[in-house]
Parts: C-alpha cells; structure tokens; sequence
C-alpha cells in the first residue's frame, strides 16, 4: 500500500506543478488561494494526515496578522495552508526539496539563507509591505525543525515585522497525535533524517492527526521584538505542554 499512496503522492504534486505553471500566472490572488487550500487539503488526505483545528472562544483570526507556529515537519506548511493560505517566510534549504520546493515558492513562500543579514533585511521589508496589504504572512522563529514536546527559543529579527506593520502577532501551536491522542513520532523531521525518509515513514504510519491550536493574538503597541518572541513561545510552550528547551535554534 505504501507504494500506492507514494503514486498517489507523486501524481498529487505534478498537478500541482502544472496548476503553478499554467493556472495561478492568470487567476488573481483569491483563486490562487482557493487553490492551495484544497491542494494542501488533498495532499494531506493522500498523506494519513487528518487535521483538527482547536480555536478558543473569543479568538478571532480574521484580522491582519503575523502569524508564528512551532515546527515540527515539512508538513507544517501545508497543514497550516489547508485551513487558509499564507505567505511563508522559511529556510533556503527548503527551496531544494525535490518538487515540493519549487511549489512551495510558486504558493509564496519567502526563502531566508541561514547567516545572511542582508537576506534578513530584504525579506523583513518585504514581509512588512506584505502585512501592510493584507496577506496573511507567517514563520518558523526556531528556525528548524524541533522534537515533539520540545520548543526552541526563537529567534526575534522578524518580529519585527509585525510592530512596525502594526499587526499583532497571532501564535500558532502544532502537534501531531495518535488515535489516543499521543504524541505521533513519525511527522518528526530532525536530525539526520532526510526529506525522502521523513515523506516514506509518513506513508508508512499514515493515520495522523494534525492538530493546531489558535492561540490569543499578542499585541505589538510599545512591545520590542524580544519581548515578543519570548511571550510567543511560552503561550506556545505552555498550549503543548512542551518544555522550551535551551538549545539555541538554527
């Protein structure tokens, strides 16, 4: 079975392919959002990946945002996207993933080189512009890929975004769960583990659930960066019940 979910799989991302080629150059902004939510909803469907989505009451995520998450897998994205596109802003090393690269950049994705500041202030400005028209921007601020129950610090350069946007930042907190509601190691991607083995062990398991949970947007009036960073990552932390390890992100 393993290798018809992998056909299934493949054949989901050349259409995807095509509908970035062909589609997206001559439909406007809404259709091409409408468009990714329904291919992150398959993709995730020919995965194993069922999503459920916890949103507390009084929360409401309508509004302009930056929004930040934890990061547990390249699943992430597309969990994320398959409840409403975002603009993402990830790791270089993403752009080179087999196929699933080059889809994330035509969906938007924003690539940043570890260690280069110029990247950084390019990118921050972009994304401020972005906020300031009304797209929905989101990152990683580990900066990698973490163990379930574990969340790195966070880096703060991009929060930055948000306060002169003059958006909250609106956190996201992600897991992935067992029938018995356990945490499900197979969605972890750390370490040595390359993407091909991380998309076969997924396949594999299958029968994950993607649970996200929208937490209360911080607000940026008079806050600093780092200040929000850190509330961002221990509401995160706390909605997990993951302890925030000292391990520097990447």
């Amino acid at each position: 079975m393993t290798a018809w979910y992998l056909l299934r799989l493949i054949l989901h991302l050349m259409a995807g392919l095509a509908t970035c080629a062909v589609i997206f150059p001559i439909v406007a902004a809404p259709r091409r959002e409408q468009l990714i939510r329904r291919w992150s909803q398959k993709l995730l469907r020919i995965c194993g990946v069922k999503v459920r989505t916890r949103v507390p009451a009084g929360i409401d995520d309508a509004g302009p945002a930056l929004i930040v998450s934890n990061h547990v897998s390249w699943l992430d994205i597309f969990v994320i996207n398959a409840r409403q596109p975002c603009r993402f802003v990830a790791k270089a090393d993403i752009r080179d993933w087999p196929l699933v690269g080059w889809l994330c950049e035509k969906a938007g994705t924003v690539f940043i080189a570890r260690g280069r500041q110029r990247d950084v202030r390019r990118i921050f400005q972009g994304l401020v512009e972005s906020v300031r028209a009304g797209e929905r921007v989101a990152f990683f601020p580990e900066g990698t890929t973490a163990a379930q129950g574990t969340v790195l610090p966070f880096h703060a350069n991009l929060f930055e975004a948000a306060i002169d946007a003059g958006v909250p930042v609106h956190p996201y907190a992600v897991r992935y769960l067992d029938a018995a509601d356990r945490l499900h190691p197979a969605a972890e991607f750390i370490g040595d583990m390359t993407f091909a083995q991380s998309v076969m062990e997924i396949l594999r398991r299958r029968n994950l659930i993607a649970e996200v949970i929208l937490l209360p947007p911080i607000s940026t009036e008079n806050a600093h960066r780092r200040d929000l960073a850190s509330a961002s990552r221990a509401c995160i932390a706390e909605a997990l019940g993951a302890r925030m390890a000292d391990q520097p992100g990447i």
